[in-house]
């Protein structure tokens, strides 16, 4: 019996120093978390009751003011609008194109390895990079864009300098960016789709159309609203491409959520405002993905339900 206690007192002792050493080496991860993620997550949430500028290092409490500015400012609806364009721009933009490169890699056609290296290029560079080279094919004047547009008599706008030609420039280009992303993700859906259903169609007379609609599209319902959950959430967040290309305007007609954030944060040095603004969209993120994640989980994959 003694002996047996102290065989489970000498395990009872390994297991607390391996626990010991464990914590030990996961101490500078929880450090770095708790110094730059956690911190600065609830360092905001105070300030967004505060009034504060970077220069003084007094705060003031506010209460609710922050947000009642920020309901009543004109400027804040307007980046809430461009953001809205902006997403419903991107979302079925770069999920139609996405879905057709997906497919036309299914089928197999020819030069398909050479096809898949030049679609996924664009999601590995830079997105400055891809941003400043895209400012330059929409220059007015010496752009690759409006000397194709010339070619077919066509006289190409000032992409940039229009306040509607310049959220489609940037919506374009972020299409053109992360479509090879999204297909990756569709051609795994296709890949995982068996060959019999397509088998059985063909037995009953169904053409290429007709089993796109009634056999893919159905089976790749559920993947299709992870890739609208994705964008979703990516599109509210978008910040470097219009920063690069159009700094929000011309007269704010680009300027997005995170922009008048950025804007009120680092220009104006509002931090209290900009952090108000902060967390109005971290809830509105909130409520989207909350949505889609139901959505997700409550419907099945399955033909003709």
């Amino acid at each position: 019996m003694a002996r047996e206690e102290g065989a489970l007192g000498r395990y009872r002792w390994y297991r607390s120093r391996e626990s010991r050493i464990a914590y030990l080496f996961l101490l500078p991860a929880i450090v770095i978390f708790l110094l730059f993620t956690a911190f600065p997550f609830f360092h905001s949430l105070y300030l967004s009751f505060h009034k504060w500028s970077i220069l003084t290092p007094n705060k003031p409490f506010v209460g609710l003011g922050n947000y009642r500015a920020l309901f009543a400012n004109a400027d804040f609806w307007n980046a809430v609008k461009n953001t809205l364009v902006y997403t419903l721009g991107v979302i079925p933009g770069t999920t139609a194109c996405s879905l057709g490169i997906a497919l036309l890699l299914w089928k197999g056609i020819k030069g398909r390895n050479v096809l898949r290296t030049i679609y996924f290029l664009p999601v590995i560079t830079s997105l400055v990079v891809v941003a400043i080279v895209w400012s330059r094919i929409f220059d007015a004047q010496y752009g690759l864009m409006n000397q194709l547009l010339d070619l077919v008599g066509i006289h190409g706008p000032a992409w940039l300098y229009k306040p509607g030609w310049a959220m489609a420039a940037v919506i374009f280009t972020s299409i053109w960016k992360n479509a090879g992303f999204y297909a990756v993700i569709f051609l795994a859906g296709l890949h995982g789709i068996p060959d019999m259903y397509y088998e059985c169609a063909k037995l009953d007379g169904a053409n290429s159309i007709q089993q796109f609609f009634h056999i893919t599209m159905p089976l790749l319902r559920r993947l299709t609203a992870l890739v609208v959950v994705m964008l979703t959430l990516n599109s509210f967040k978008v910040f470097t491409l219009v920063d690069v290309m159009t700094g929000g305007g011309p007269m704010r007609s680009t300027e997005t959520w995170v922009n008048y954030l950025y804007r009120q944060g680092f220009q104006s040095l509002r931090m209290g405002y900009a952090s108000a603004v902060a967390w109005v969209l971290f809830f509105v993120i909130l409520l989207i993905t909350l949505f889609q994640m139901k959505y997700i989980g409550g419907k099945r994959d399955a033909i003709g339900q």
